[in-house]
């Protein structure tokens, strides 16, 4: 048997295969979730595994999870991503969850899901408007946290993106150094997820998934800011597709 766990988010696309294959991928989202699941199904059979056949099992998660046509099962975020966190953290821990359009925390206990919180999606604490300020820099992200690395931030404050792009428009209009002002862009979302995080008692274990996982400048900056260490892994960015391609293998058993 094979079991797929496909997450579609609003930016990028993560999928799992668990069983008689071993394999996990990324593809951008693009503007369609159903061109998508049709591109996440090609790219399968080229590696021999068909999602029509009976010893496959796959189910979608995310963003874009009901453009999946061929999923078994169809299962919310936060159940998919508490799940995986459970491999990669623990059975107690929080998982913090920066997505393109939200962000999202998630209180796990004794191995279920005990709370969770999720921002607004105009917020500027996503990994969106991470996207925005590096293009409006001229950089890619990678390069902006190594460009954050080095400033001092330049103060950025507004709750909403658009406001708070006009704010670093006109930091690089006054001359302030690219260093400082991509420190202020990682300090604001930051400063955001934190704002979300604190609404809760936080364990000690905090881990970080989705895109940011594997960034140390930014669960460092963050850990400043919730007092308590954030961990990085380098699976993270899967931790909604495995927690999906986990549960398609524990529904199918039952």
């Amino acid at each position: 048997m094979n079991y797929v766990g496909i997450d579609i988010g609003s930016t990028a696309s993560k999928v799992v295969i668990r069983g008689d294959r071993s394999l996990s991928f990324v593809l951008p989202t693009g503007w369609n979730g159903k061109e998508t699941a049709m591109d996440i199904d090609r790219k399968l059979k080229e590696s021999d595994i068909d999602v029509a056949s009976e010893k496959t099992k796959v189910a979608a998660t995310g963003y874009g999870r009901i453009s999946v046509s061929y999923a078994d099962y169809v299962i919310t975020e936060i159940t998919c991503h508490a799940r995986g966190a459970r491999v990669l953290a623990g059975d107690n821990c929080a998982v913090i969850d920066v997505g393109g359009q939200d962000t999202k925390v998630i209180l796990v206990e004794n191995g279920a899901v005990q709370d969770f919180l999720m921002n607004d999606k105009c917020s500027a604490g996503t990994g969106k408007f991470l996207e925005i300020m590096a293009n409006r820099l001229g950089v890619t992200i990678p390069e902006l946290f190594d460009l954050a690395r080095q400033g001092t931030p330049a103060p950025i404050s507004s709750m909403c993106t658009v406001f708070a792009e006009s704010e670093v428009i006109g930091h690089i209009g006054a001359g302030r150094k690219r260093e400082d002002i991509a420190a202020g862009v990682v300090d604001s979302v930051a400063s955001k997820v934190a704002l979300l995080s604190q609404r809760r008692d936080l364990p000690e274990k905090v881990i970080l998934t989705g895109g940011l996982s594997g960034s140390e400048c930014f669960a460092n900056v963050l850990a400043s800011k919730i007092d308590r260490k954030v961990e990085t892994s380098e699976n993270g960015r899967y931790a909604g597709a495995l927690g999906a391609s986990l549960l398609a293998e524990e529904k199918a058993g039952r």
